[in-house]
């Protein structure tokens, strides 16, 4: 019976933490909500910039590296990359026709993916991340084959290998 009465008891303190977690305790100490900062109700961008060993290079909402494919031209409407290419190089991809930017001085558009997806573009071509890049700041794809390149702020190709 004791062991009931301390399983009741620990149950209920785990309801009250539960319920306070949730802000449903109506105290002046709850978090401010999101709407109440101006930065909070930003929308993340979907391209920016960030300084790698390469120099400053346009990178993705999380940071990693973007890149281009020799292979795509600009403007077409379509990417290039199919079938294991893009399993290796998947599309840079947003819910929006329209990215949100910082840093990035070049065009930025989007085209429909074969899957209906958005990607984006910069200065007409083609967006992609390499799947081996694995933290911000990697560059692993960069020079891959000499047909993958990352991008200045300007949307400029980086023609040379990483270090």
């Amino acid at each position: 019976m004791n062991l009931d009465k301390r399983l009741s008891t620990a149950m209920a303190v785990l309801s009250l933490a539960a319920l306070a977690l949730t802000g449903c305790s109506g105290s002046a100490a709850t978090a401010p909500s999101a709407t109440s900062s101006p930065a909070a109700t930003a929308a993340p961008a979907d391209l920016k910039t960030a300084s790698t060993a390469l120099g400053s290079i346009v990178v993705d909402g999380k940071g990693m590296a973007v890149y281009i494919f020799d292979k795509d031209v600009k403007d077409p409407g379509k990417s290039a990359c199919a079938g294991p290419c893009v399993g290796i190089w998947p599309a840079l991809t947003t819910t929006t026709a329209t990215p949100v930017v910082d840093g990035v001085a070049g065009t930025v558009g989007v085209i429909t993916t074969d899957t209906g997806a958005k990607q984006v573009t910069l200065n007409g071509m083609p967006l992609y991340r390499y799947s081996k890049d694995s933290a911000p700041g990697d560059v692993a794809g960069q020079g891959f084959n000499n047909i993958w390149w990352v991008l200045s702020p300007a949307g400029a190709k980086i023609g040379t290998p990483a270090p």
